[in-house]
């Protein structure tokens, strides 16, 4: 096992000015052990800082150290790392057993060893009973937890994950990331996980990275994103359904949306443009005072219900009981803010200021 180091690195293609510069000055530690998901859009950046990591990418600048030791000009073989990809990349013709077998039969490690590798990697997997088949024979799920296997077999210092569940159904995924947190409580090794499921992202991470156009939004718990979010980017990105961002005019506790004032249960933290963002359940539905907004969509989640308002020129969106009658389309309804919950964006940097 072993911590991962990665500073200030720049990924760019290209020379000279038409350089096209998509990773911009990534830092992060990474603790022995730990398990990080860096989530994002598709085209953040998040699946090249993975590549950078593994030595598939070259590094334009900046370092990323494994182990203590930078690897900037180590070739991916020798760095002691095993990748999982979206693709299980199985060898057709090979059964589970060989195609978990094979990577340690390249390197030359003696055949009882290889035996105790495999079999303890399938106990570990619940692949005991498969060993036989070939790829053909299992299921994705099946397959994804053989492509596991073969990393788990090689021991190495450094798991890396980029998109591992993107091919299996939803219950398959549900399923399988369980089993990738069981994983980890047994084996310890240190792990990147790349997704664009932000579901992913909070299920599995100790800490997660938010990646946005390259840059690197920010690193923390998942709880910690979630709750003080660093950005309106990983504001409106990271729950589900997304925080309410309302850009408007602040003055004392009054703040002007484009032709609706609200009146807020605690005073703004400066006077001028800013954005309010709230979480749906952090908002309260009334008939008689608060905000006025008109429902334009009822959507019925089972437990919970989504309303949709129309606050100002904005959607804003309302999660309320399932068991409570809901309004209809058309309705006038008053929200009312949670004032422990209200946070504030610069209008123009889109960073938080409280």
């Amino acid at each position: 096992m072993a911590a991962i180091s990665i500073r200030n690195v720049v990924k760019r293609y290209g020379k000279g000015p038409k350089a096209n510069q998509v990773i911009h000055g990534v830092s992060a530690e990474i603790a022995d052990g730990e398990f990080i998901v860096i989530v994002g859009p598709s085209g953040c950046g998040k699946s090249t800082l993975l590549r950078m990591v593994a030595g598939l990418e070259e590094i334009s600048e900046g370092e990323i150290a494994i182990g203590g030791r930078v690897v900037n000009d180590v070739e991916p073989a020798e760095r002691d790392i095993a990748m999982v990809f979206q693709n299980y990349a199985l060898y057709p013709h090979m059964s589970v057993y060989e195609n978990m077998a094979y990577g340690l039969k390249i390197a030359k490690v003696p055949k009882d060893e290889i035996e105790t590798r495999v079999q303890k990697a399938a106990k570990i997997l619940e692949l005991g009973t498969l060993l036989t088949r070939k790829p053909r024979e299992l299921s994705g799920g099946q397959r994804q937890r053989v492509a596991m296997g073969r990393a788990i077999v090689r021991q190495p210092q450094v798991f890396l994950f980029d998109e591992p569940l993107s091919n299996l159904d939803a219950k398959l995924r549900a399923q399988t990331r369980l089993e990738i947190q069981k994983l980890h409580a047994e084996l310890g090794v240190t792990s990147l996980f790349v997704t664009h499921d932000q579901v992913e992202a909070m299920t599995l991470a100790q800490r997660m990275i938010v990646m946005h156009a390259g840059v690197m939004e920010q690193i923390g718990t998942p709880e910690e994103v979630y709750a003080r979010p660093a950005t309106t980017f990983v504001a409106g990105f990271i729950g589900s359904p997304p925080m309410n961002l309302q850009k408007g005019q602040a003055s004392g506790s009054r703040f002007d949306i484009g032709g609706q004032v609200l009146d807020l249960p605690i005073g703004c933290p400066r006077n001028g443009e800013l954005v309010m963002g709230l979480r749906p359940e952090h908002t309260s539905l009334g008939l008689d005072s608060g905000w006025a907004a008109k429902v334009e969509m009822v959507e019925m989640l089972g437990a919970e219900r989504l309303v949709h308002c129309r606050l100002g020129a904005n959607l804003f969106t309302v999660r309320v009981d399932g068991m409570h009658k809901p309004p209809r389309h058309g309705d006038l309804v008053h929200l009312t803010a949670s004032p422990d919950h209200l946070h504030w964006f610069d209008a123009q940097t889109g960073k938080r200021v409280a």
